[in-house]
This record gives structure tokens, C-alpha cells and sequence, in this order.
């Protein structure tokens, strides 16, 4: 049989000859984290429209597809799933975010007026989240200012309106974090009710608040906060 004839012959010559072509069309742009760069990158979102095409000459529509996201740098398509990863910068404000709640929200369940060691406790862990200029006069006068205005009443267990603040910050965190992450963030809080003495009811409830919105098991968050008790 000469070279070409045979079925598999045919069959490249028709793939040749007869296919499908994809024509991306860009629809919009933003800032996204691109899995493959490994960082924040710039994205075209595409819709795309499938071609009939004889000789590569795109002749019959065939239909929608997509849409796709493309990635500026690397041109990687990816689905638009994509998008729901936060961007660098705005993963670091969330957790910026959730820190400084948390931190609030010990605080306020620790009993006033707060006691120096737990307000600098406080403010050091903020600063380490990322809010750099944050003062222990700051934190104090906004439990205070919380307080003033919520009428909530200090050394109570977590009520509805403070669970909210807390699931408000964590909630669209946690599905980004690592075990380890959820963890830290808990074991903060636990250090800053520890910083003047051992835990209360209302701050072992505003931290069991803060485990469950993390997802942290309720035994998970027992050990945690045993540990957080032993001398390192």
C-alpha cells in the first residue's frame, strides 16, 4: 500500500484538511494571581466562538465556548474559577483585616479598662499583620469607641454582634489559608488574652467564636489553646 493510502493516512489528511478553530474574543481586564507565574499578574477574561474550518479557513459556527481567563505574562488560559484566588496585595489586606479584629475583639472581651501588657500584646500582633503605625491608644480608644457605640457591655460572652464582626473578617479569609495559617491567627488571639492573666469565660468564648469561623474544630481549638498556655 503506498504511503498515505492506508487508513491512518486518511485520517491525518482529513484532520488536515477538515477542524475546528476556537476565535477568543476579550471581553475585560483586571489584576488576578496567576497560578502558573506563582504571582499577581494583569488577565484578559475571553469568550470564545468555535469555527468549522476547511484548509484552516474558519467557514460554520460551531457554538460558544468559554469564557477563559489569560494571563498577560505566561498567556495561560485558565477557567474563570480563577478569579475567586485573591490577589497578593489583597490577601494581605484581609489578613491585616482579620488580625486586627480578632485583636479587637479580645479586647473588648477581656474586661475594661485593658491592662497595658494585653493592649501591647495587641498592638504588636496588629503590627506584625501589617498595619505598621498601630498604637496601643489606638486600639484602646476604638474598643471603646465599639463599645460607646454597640452598648456592649465588657467581659461577657461573644454576643451576635461581635460573632458577625468576626465572621465578616475571617469567613472570606479562611478558604485561602493553610492549617497552619487558620492556627496562627487563633493562637494570636490567645496570646493577647494571656498577655495579663488566664483566659476568662468571655474570652474563651470570643476564641471559640474565632476557631469556628475559622473552621478549627472545637477540640482542635481546646489543644490550641492549652498550648498557647505552655512556656515556649
Amino acid at each position: 500500500m503506498l504511503p498515505g493510502r492506508g487508513r491512518d493516512g486518511r485520517a491525518d489528511r482529513d484532520a488536515r484538511i477538515l477542524g475546528t478553530r476556537t476565535v477568543w474574543t476579550a471581553v475585560g481586564d483586571g489584576e488576578f494571581f496567576c497560578p502558573g507565574c506563582g504571582g499577581d499578574r494583569n488577565y484578559q477574561r475571553l469568550t470564545g466562538r468555535r469555527r468549522f474550518t476547511v484548509l484552516g479557513v474558519p467557514v460554520v459556527a460551531r457554538g460558544e465556548t468559554g469564557p477563559a481567563v489569560e494571563c498577560a505574562a505566561c498567556h495561560h488560559r485558565y477557567g474563570t474559577d480563577v478569579l475567586d484566588h485573591p490577589t497578593t496585595g489583597r490577601f494581605s489586606a484581609m489578613l491585616r483585616d482579620a488580625v486586627h479584629t480578632v485583636a479587637l475583639a479580645v479586647l473588648a472581651a477581656g474586661g475594661g479598662p485593658r491592662t497595658q501588657l494585653a493592649l501591647t500584646a495587641a498592638a504588636s500582633a496588629v503590627r506584625r499583620a501589617g498595619f505598621d503605625d498601630c498604637t496601643e491608644e489606638q486600639l484602646n480608644a476604638l474598643v471603646e469607641a465599639l463599645a460607646a457605640d454597640t452598648g456592649r457591655v465588657y467581659d461577657v460572652p461573644c454576643g451576635p454582634g461581635l460573632a458577625i464582626e468576626l465572621h465578616e473578617a475571617l469567613d472570606p479569609l479562611t478558604p485561602h489559608l493553610a492549617p497552619a495559617g487558620r492556627e496562627s491567627i487563633l493562637l494570636e488571639g490567645a496570646r493577647i488574652a494571656l498577655a495579663d492573666g488566664p483566659y476568662t469565660p468571655a474570652e474563651r468564648e470570643v476564641l471559640a467564636t474565632v476557631g469556628s469561623a475559622l473552621t478549627i474544630t472545637a477540640e482542635e481549638v481546646t489543644r490550641l489553646l492549652a498550648v498557647a498556655c505552655t512556656p515556649s
